[in-house]
């Protein structure tokens, strides 16, 4: 019987020989595999569509808050998706030490947007440029902290790793709600049955392709979903064509738009916060990627993935964008489509530029109603959680506290969901870890699993310590289907 092949985890390694059987050529793995040129951007145009609405939300809202025009706003659309392009290929491809290479979807940073929005308010575009400055610093102070705060990893087992993957999904799902409703909760037509009916419809749609369809069509299930329901709410009239009528055929980010950056030292400090908060749910993101994608994230892979954060995120205000990280929400769509290539990912990079480039074309992908894009959202925030429901089943919750660790961080990084205004008398620079589930999940978590299978064992519990961690070594990596 031939031997059966191996993934290779590293470009540059050397074949391990097997001196029983004659050496069989390496098989690529699937992340660094290429598909046809339609798959690849077919594939690569769905993670844009998962994501598009994500994008352009942060400049939406800053744009207004800080006294922008609607025109002015546009252009940080664009430049958001351009800047968006650009760090997702960093990420894809990476060059030295740059980049995880996993198919990594990066963008605008929510987490951002309430700091941002409080530096910048009614100052207009010399608060623009105060934002940009505070995003420049915190961003290289990332950069540089990025191979210490790698290590960190080695305080993710799966107890941890299981608990926020989890998070990240559940966290995500009151997007996908918001969106079936319409995204606008001060809309006439917020949470109308119309725009419920649509997301159902949406979803329905596409549970049935993934049933019906085979091969490379069932792949690009969701892209074909959203393409179905925006076709079938033109007649029902939630469709808006404003966009189009009103966009350029051409525009180009021209750097430093709104003006020089400035410094200032408290919106650098509120950025910085920020920035370590990207950092902890990027870390999380690639731990649960890499168990997806079956190519574990180790503290190289970390610190490179971080890497390309920091520095996407230190470009992006030179061409009016603001500070990007990983979306969590494309890790549903890798685990539910199972096409695992970075390649396609870093098609999707090359499509945001295009679309930062010819606004006209990003409004064609805006075309796609919010209820829809809800209901497809409720299928790829869903997998997330799937996924780190699947890895908690190998955290050994029956053995000491695990049990208790998830229970506890669960239930806390519930909270800004379940309770929104559960802080709002805590100082308002503390909100923008505590309004985030998935850090304060994270924190939680880390602290947990610290003290109950770290601190202060005696030697027989550390020696049942070590036969968990062998059998948890052992297990075979988690796959999501």
């Amino acid at each position: 019987m031939a031997a059966t092949p191996r993934f290779r985890n590293d470009a540059d390694a050397a074949p391990d020989p097997d001196i029983s059987e004659p050496a069989q050529p390496d098989r690529t793995h699937p992340v660094d595999e290429t598909l046809p040129p339609l798959k690849m951007f077919t594939s690569g145009l769905q993670h844009v569509a998962a994501m598009y609405a994500g994008v352009v939300a942060p400049p939406m809202v800053v744009g207004p808050a800080v006294g922008l025009t609607p025109k002015e706003t546009a252009f940080l659309v664009a430049a958001s998706l351009f800047t968006a392009g650009i760090a997702t290929l960093l990420q894809t491809l990476g060059f030295w030490r740059i980049g995880a290479r996993l198919p990594f979807v990066n963008g605008v940073s929510f987490a951002g947007v309430t700091p941002m929005v409080a530096i910048g308010k009614d100052r207009g575009h010399d608060g623009i440029a105060v934002i940009f400055g505070a995003i420049i610093v915190a961003s290289l102070l990332g950069f540089v902290l990025a191979p210490y705060f790698c290590k960190l990893v080695r305080f993710f087992p799966p107890v941890v790793t299981g608990t926020v993957i989890t998070l990240i999904g559940v966290s995500l799902l009151p997007v996908a709600f918001n969106w079936s409703q319409g995204g606008n909760a001060t809309a006439d037509d917020y949470g109308s049955t119309t725009n419920i009916i649509m997301a159902a419809v949406t979803l329905v749609i596409v549970l049935a392709l993934r049933k019906l369809l085979r091969g490379f069509l069932q792949q690009i299930a969701i892209l074909l979903g959203l393409i179905i329901g925006t076709l079938i709410a033109i007649p029902v009239g939630i469709t808006d064509f404003g966009a189009i009528k009103d966009a350029d055929v051409v525009g180009f980010p021209t750097p430093f738009h709104f003006g020089a950056p400035q410094f200032e030292i408290a919106a650098i400090v509120s950025m910085c916060i920020v920035m370590l908060v990207c950092m902890t749910e990027s870390t999380a993101d690639m731990l649960a990627l890499g168990k997806i994608v079956d190519r574990p994230a180790d503290e190289r892979t970390i610190e490179g993935g971080l890497r390309a954060d920091t520095l996407g995120s230190a470009v992006s205000p030179l061409f009016n964008g603001f500070m990007c990280s990983a979306f969590a929400q494309n890790i549903g769509l890798v685990a539910m489509t199972k096409v695992r290539s970075r390649f396609v990912v870093a098609t999707g990079g090359g499509i945001l530029i295009v679309l930062g480039l010819v606004p006209v074309a990003a409004s064609v992908i805006a075309l796609v109603p919010l209820p829809v894009l809800g209901g497809a959202g409720i299928v790829l925030f869903g997998s997330v959680a799937a996924s780190g429901i699947q890895t908690l089943a190998t955290a050994a919750l029956e053995k000491g506290e695990n049990a208790l660790i998830v229970a506890a961080a669960v239930g806390i990084g519930l909270i800004p969901i379940a309770a929104p205004d559960f802080y709002h008398a805590f100082p308002k620079d503390l909100l923008v870890v505590l309004d985030s589930g998935i850090s304060t999940g994270c924190v939680v978590a880390i602290v947990l699993n610290l003290a109950f299978n770290h601190l202060g064992r005696k030697p027989d519990e550390e020696e049942d310590a070590e036969t968990v961690s062998e059998e948890l070594a052992n297990a075979a990596p988690v796959n999501v289907h």
